[in-house]
């Protein structure tokens, strides 16, 4: 007699006749498929596309920066921590409190440092700050590629809070042309009626092309347009720093 869950059996599940499981997608699969390997790949692909564009944005700018020789380093790790804490205090001030507060920060770093702005918040006020986020990546004023038209695009949003008549705060690591921010301005218009739209940015590097101004900076850092800012969080580079560089 041959035992059960040998090859020749037909059967190599070990004989045991379960219904296909169902993915979370609701396809399902043969239940030989799912084991071993194949199980924790299909249990992690989720997370893995979560942080797919967050992996492209950080190898695109590691072999755009990698070309270029570093002219200095501007804030380490001490001076990122100070100047996110001393604007999560000018939030508060400036608003008198955090009532009605929502950060939104523009991905990549913009949303862990909106992340970040609203840890330093609780820990001062005593009370959570609503988060989201905006996805503006196809074209961003700190990055080379661009659009046909030369203009941002707004791919997507995460707002888990009706922003109809609070006070939004809007979060990026750099402020250079503004276009990106209007690009955003545009979004939260489009999502609800504000009762006001503020903007923090860790770095201001000037140039602007557009009337838009930051009301909280982490550090005003003057540039010339042969160098290129490069903002870089431990959430996706393994270290607090921001330096420039020459193109």
């Amino acid at each position: 007699m041959t035992p059960t869950g040998i090859e020749g059996t037909g059967d190599p599940t070990g004989g045991n006749a379960e219904e296909a499981p169902v993915t979370p997608r609701g396809k399902q699969v043969p239940a030989a498929e799912i084991n071993g390997q194949t199980l924790k790949a299909k249990t992690t692909i989720f997370a893995k596309t979560a942080f797919l564009k967050e992996i492209i944005a950080f190898d695109e700018k590691s072999v755009e920066v990698m070309k270029m020789p570093q002219k200095a380093i501007v804030l380490d790790e001490q001076a990122v921590r100070r100047a996110l804490t001393r604007i999560a205090h000018e939030i508060i001030e400036k608003n008198k409190g955090i009532e009605g507060c929502i950060l939104v920060g523009i991905r990549t770093r913009g949303i862990y440092i909106a992340e970040r702005l609203a840890e330093r918040i609780e820990q001062i006020e005593g009370a959570k700050v609503t988060v989201g986020e905006l996805d503006i990546t196809l074209y961003r004023d700190d990055l080379t590629k661009k659009t046909i038209n030369q203009e941002p695009l707004v791919k997507g949003s995460d707002i888990p809070k009706d922003i109809t008549d609070q006070k939004v705060i809007l979060v990026d690591d750099v402020l250079y042309t503004g276009r990106t921010v209007r690009a955003a301005l545009d979004a939260l218009i489009d999502i609800g009626r504000p009762s006001s739209i503020q903007l923090a940015v860790l770095v201001d590097r000037g140039h602007r092309e557009l009337p838009i101004r930051a009301d909280f900076v982490g550090k005003n850092i003057p540039t010339s347009s042969s160098e290129k800012i490069v903002v870089e969080l431990k959430e996706v580079d393994e270290l607090d720093q921001v330096s420039i560089f020459e193109k």
